[in-house]
């Protein structure tokens, strides 16, 4: 103000406050405001947030903090991704369990807007505090962290799972079976096979007690009680669809035909809802697609032109189909030309597609396409073809050392030494490069 010659209400017309409310602020008499403090920092030609650090130092800390007062301040740094200043804020709220209610709140708010990290410091702390080990909110807290730490780093994937492993039992009935299923996804993006298998069988199960305890209440006219997102017998179908991956994981295709024909019979729902409807069709069309890979990774190659067929009129099962059929023909050792030919614009599509958005991409389709290329590489090595399998196991490994996709990464070591004598200096050069940074990322 002296620096500008404003007095107080000078200043206060500037900033857009009450002369009155400026006065008492100056003078220590009212308390600051954090809308306040962002107008007088705007007024003195500073970015929002400026302040914060001697706001939550200086006055914060120095009076009993305000969950009223403090809200805001939180919503702001989570918007300007101020990590440092929400975990002051929290560690001095923390202090008093009575906080830990409105925190959760927050947490719920930050994580459905998709702030993620900011979310993870409040739901850490509460879960830090809470008294009752076994309390619903801290599995739900834990559950939480766990959905927020999902991204493109597999081991911190990894990581996150394992540690929300013992708490999913303590969730309530309907949310432990979205658990589950966020829980096993990972896995199966992981091919951490035997956990896929044990989970799933889990979520089956519940799934299973679920639907008969949902008859009965339809039959008394109970109240309803909290449900999971979707239908339970969805949870249901889906363990068999995942114990039919594991099999075929394994090489066990009978079994896994038999998981298969298992989830394709839901002739015993008897809803008639859209959304029901809608499940019954995705498991019948899985169950499809699914009984022709079975056949056909069992080596029985006479169902090839029906699954082709089938693959062309689902846009959105090209890559699954890909990877189904190409692993197939390594396995078997049979010639794809003709089919990876007719799917040469999408697969230079999908590669376009994932260079251009990065690390940024769903977990599971990267580690999929990323294995898919190192199956199409091995395809075009064994035959001869030394440009082509070298060109989609580079891009492989381009794929997979961002996330630290190790399984696919030693795959692709293992067949770029089997056949290093082929390759041209320039892919040494690039394989070189690629391997250097996955070194780096691991020190």
């Amino acid at each position: 103000m002296k620096q500008n010659g404003l007095n107080i209400t000078q200043f206060g017309l500037v900033a857009g406050i009450n002369p009155g409310t400026v006065s008492g602020i100056v003078t220590g008499n009212r308390a600051l405001s954090v809308h306040q403090l962002d107008r007088i920092t705007t007024t003195l030609g500073h970015p929002k947030g400026h302040f914060y650090d001697n706001y939550i130092e200086e006055f914060l800390s120095a009076t009993t903090p305000n969950i009223r007062r403090v809200r805001p301040l939180l919503y702001n740094c989570a918007e300007l991704d101020m990590l440092d200043c929400i975990e002051q804020v929290v560690n001095l709220l923390m202090e008093k369990l009575a906080y830990a209610d409105a925190l959760f709140i927050i947490a719920e708010d930050f994580f459905k807007q998709g702030k993620f990290a900011a979310s993870i410091i409040l739901y850490e702390s509460i879960a830090v505090g809470e008294k009752k080990q076994h309390s619903e909110r801290l599995a739900l807290c834990q559950y939480r962290i766990f959905m927020a730490k999902q991204g493109d780093d597999q081991e911190i994937n990894y990581q996150a799972a394992i540690h929300f492993e013992d708490y999913v039992e303590r969730l309530d009935d309907a949310d432990q079976l979205d658990a589950l299923k966020d829980l096993v996804n990972t896995y199966r993006s992981l091919r951490k096979w035997g956990k896929v298998d044990i989970f799933a069988k889990i979520m089956g199960d519940k799934a299973a007690i679920q639907c008969e305890i949902n008859q009965q209440v339809k039959l008394k006219r109970r109240k309803k009680k909290k449900t999971p997102v979707n239908p339970s017998f969805v949870y249901w179908a889906y363990s068999y669809l995942l114990r039919a991956g594991v099999c075929e994981a394994r090489k066990d295709y009978n079994q896994a035909l038999e998981y298969t024909y298992t989830y394709a019979d839901l002739s015993w729902v008897k809803e008639t809802d859209e959304q029901t409807l809608l499940w019954k069709e995705r498991f019948t069309e899985w169950a499809q697609a699914n009984t022709y890979v079975n056949k056909l990774l069992a080596g029985d190659i006479g169902v090839l032109p029906d699954y082709f067929a089938y693959v062309t009129s689902k846009k959105n099962e090209v890559l699954t189909a890909l990877v189904n059929i190409i692993e197939a023909a390594n396995q078997y050792d049979f010639n794809v030309d003709d089919v990876l030919k007719q799917f040469e614009l999408e697969i230079q599509s999908l590669i376009k597609q994932q260079k251009s958005v990065g690390v940024y991409t769903q977990q599971f389709m990267s580690e999929r396409f990323a294995h898919f290329l190192q199956e199409l590489a091995k395809y075009y090595l064994r035959r001869g073809k030394y440009q082509e399998g070298f060109k989609y196991l580079i891009i492989s490994l381009e794929i997979s050392s961002p996330t630290n996709n190790k399984p696919c990464i030693i795959k692709c070591v293992k067949l770029l030494e089997r056949y290093r004598k082929n390759a041209s200096s320039d892919i040494i050069i690039s394989y070189q490069t690629l391997i250097n940074e996955v070194r780096d990322d691991e020190e």
